[in-house]
């Protein structure tokens, strides 16, 4: 085993992507060990010729090389000093810390793992980085430091490379294996041929609207100003409804309201107020144009795209590091926002931005740009776009685990088509109606995607905001239709519960009590009809709490496998990987918790859970392998994956009959042996430019 470490330098930031960086990088050191030999370095400052021992490694096809991040190592080697080596002989210590639920800093792992200090990665490095690897500050004398400059700082330099070799190589040592082998390893060589493969970019749509936001944000401050009484000269009024603070005082002091916050929900329930003045109105509605963050993907996509227009780069095996999905960097194609118009409106706001006339096509221009996103992802010349998605997988793979069989027959019925969609089925039966009298189009439908979506993971009144948030629910709309449809033992325990909330001071979420007592009613009976997938909650978290308390045993819990080796209690899913969650501990009244990344603070401390969440991470990494299953023989038919978002595969193939998306999805509907029973389904489409039907 080859332990290699590079250290660069480039007038670009590392921020614009891996890829963009490292085409144009400038290789400096390599510290490099043969397994637990001494490790050596290379200054390429004062020595450019390769010492024959490193050659001969690299050259040797037997010896695999292990890095931390190797994305940038490989690259650095391949386009900073003509070194291609293949991607079977890599391996990463960052990659094998993700896949057990570590954090993926070197540093950061060294103390989780307990690395002694003599082995550890020097903490003085980040600063030596600053120094060596970044071109000095404008009003700096010197441009660039180096070994000339600051011989004593870069000899501090050369000890910092040849110590991140070996506290990767102690890091390793110290890591589990379990995930990072076999059918897993594989799916990571292939998720760098896939980062390597990049998405075709239009270029061309971004800078189109990258100008048209620009244009209209000039625009909005000016609207802002107007509608504001803004003076520069003694500050009085706002500038810009990006001036949070300044908007939160001038409303209050002219329109004598108190906003809690500047968030999304918080405007758009206030719009909606028909007794809200006109012109505080539109002031709210010029706060929520100016600030559509998502248009910022724009510069990204521009920032990191390469030469030949393809953006590379932009997934992290493991990157979700409870479940094992895929994230995502830069452009961030998993986070792209859901389009709220028409394909139609889409299309004419693109055309519109490209002939640089937004402002005069468009009713919202900011809207249309942030609905246009999804369409900088296109095909290159003689290919199309084919792309399939499985279908609410995430809720077969609930009902499949926890033997929720009315619901497994319902999903193959919709796949027959002789039976309603499953979203639909919920909403009928949650507001008694039949549902062979709705459609797919029908508002209801996202009301069951919310109750499907988050009530099987033990969500209640809190995960049915947040849905409604997330689909456009209006809550007091859905009240008056649903509350009459509750019966009356619903409504009894649901209003119970909300005094009881008031009474302890417990979060109502400033809800109407009306409109609480219905969203907690909608979980009630939601409850009921999901009598499998209530109980297995409890079946999960008693298998967890006594695998916590006898280490070494196997606690079976239907399909899963629970047990906890050493510092990791381990669940093991059907497809043989496992979700590890470190140093585990119950206390006496059954409360679980774990050490982990707060999604917060981004700081390793004890993470406290509860039987619903731990059953999310079990269908969504469930979820996660059945896409994963599916990719290899997506390749392998022709169709080039340039990219995942969350159960959706987007790829390239050729412009012809053959690769169609009904063939793809059949491969996706696929399911393994480890699979057996699980009704899948996929669907998906063909286009030039990528827009989710």
């Amino acid at each position: 085993m080859i332990w290699l470490d590079i250290e660069t330098y480039n007038d670009d930031p590392i921020s614009n992507g891996t890829y963009q960086y490292t085409a144009g990088c400038e290789v400096m050191v390599v510290a490099y060990a043969l397994d637990a030999g001494v490790v050596r370095v290379w200054d390429r400052t004062t020595s450019p010729a390769m010492p024959a021992s490193l050659e001969m490694l690299l050259e040797d096809e037997e010896e695999l090389i292990t890095a931390h991040s190797s994305m940038f190592d490989r690259n650095g080697l391949k386009y900073g000093l003509g070194v291609d080596i293949p991607i079977h002989r890599w391996r990463d210590t960052m990659v094998q810390a993700l896949s057990h639920s570590l954090p993926g800093g070197l540093d950061k792992l060294c103390d989780i793992l307990g690395v002694p200090e003599d082995q550890a990665k020097l903490k003085d490095g980040r600063a030596l980085i600053h120094l060596f690897c970044k071109p000095r500050p404008q009003n700096s004398v010197v441009r660039r430091a180096t070994h000339a400059t600051h011989p004593e700082e870069w000899q501090c330099f050369l000890r910092y490379a040849a110590s991140d070799v070996a506290a990767m190589r102690s890091v390793a040592g110290k890591l589990p294996v379990w995930n990072y082998q076999g059918a897993e390893l594989a799916l990571w060589h292939l998720d760098q041929k896939i980062n390597d493969r990049g998405l075709c970019a239009d270029t061309a749509l971004a800078a189109a609207a990258i100008k048209a936001v620009a244009k209209e944000q000039v625009r909005l401050a000016h609207e802002v100003q107007a509608a504001t009484g803004y003076d520069a000269a003694t500050g009085e009024g706002v500038a810009s409804a990006t001036q949070r603070d300044k908007l939160l005082a001038h409303i209050l002091q002219y329109h004598g309201i108190a906003l809690p916050d500047m968030q999304m929900a918080t405007l758009e329930r206030r719009i909606s107020d028909p007794d809200l003045p006109v012109e505080l109105r539109e002031l709210l509605a010029l706060r929520l144009q100016s600030t559509t963050t998502s248009t910022s993907k724009y510069k990204a996509l521009m920032r990191g795209v390469s030469a030949d227009g393809r953006l590379r780069g932009l997934a992290q095996f493991n990157g979700a590091s409870r479940t094992g999905r895929w994230g995502h960097r830069m452009f961030q194609p998993g986070n792209m926002p859901r389009p709220n118009l028409p394909p139609a409106e889409i299309d004419y706001g693109i055309e519109a931005m490209l002939l640089d006339a937004a402002d005069l096509a468009c009713d919202d221009v900011m809207r249309a740009a942030s609905n246009a996103i999804r369409g900088c992802i296109i095909a290159p010349a003689g290919r199309k776009l084919v792309v399939s998605d499985l279908a609410n997988i995430e809720g077969r793979v609930a009902a499949w685990l926890a033997g929720e069989d009315w619901k497994l027959d319902a999903f193959r019925r919709y796949d027959a088509g002789t039976g309603p969609d499953l979203y639909l089925l919920t909403f009928a039966k949650t507001f008694a109606l039949d549902p062979a009298t709705l459609t797919k189009e029908d508002p209801g439908r996202q009301i069951g995607k919310v109750e499907e979506l988050l009530l099987q993971y033990q969500g209640g009144v809190g995960a049915f905001i947040t849905g409604a948030a997330t689909y456009g629910i209006d809550l007091d709309a859905m009240t008056e239709v649903a509350y009459p449809t509750l019966p009356a033992d619903v409504v009894e325990e649901a209003q119970g519960f909300y005094d009881w909330s008031v009474k302890k001071k417990r979060d109502t979420f400033g809800l109407p009590a009306k409109v609480f007592v219905t969203c907690d009613g909608i979980k009630r009976r939601w409850r009921k009809e999901n009598p499998a997938i209530v109980n297995y909650w409890s079946q999960l978290h008693n298998a967890i709490l006594s695998a916590i308390h006898h280490p070494g045993t196997t606690f079976p819990c239907k399909m899963l496998k629970v047990r906890r080796d050493g510092a990791w209690l381990r669940i093991v899913l059907p497809s043989g990987r496992a979700l590890h969650y470190p140093s585990p501990h119950a206390d006496g009244s059954g409360q679980v918790s774990y050490k982990g990344m707060h999604h917060y603070t981004r700081q390793w401390q004890r993470l406290r859970s509860y039987p619903g969440k731990f059953f999310e991470n079990v269908c969504q990494a469930v979820a996660r392998d059945f896409l994963a299953y599916s990719m290899q023989p997506a390749e392998d038919a022709g169709y080039a994956v340039v990219t995942t978002i969350h159960d959706e595969l987007i790829t390239e193939a050729p412009d012809s009959a053959r690769y169609s998306h009904t063939r793809l999805s059949a491969i996706l509907s696929h399911a393994p042996a480890w699979g057996y029973g699980i009704p899948l389904a996929a669907d998906g489409f063909e286009a030039q430019r990528y827009r989710k039907k």
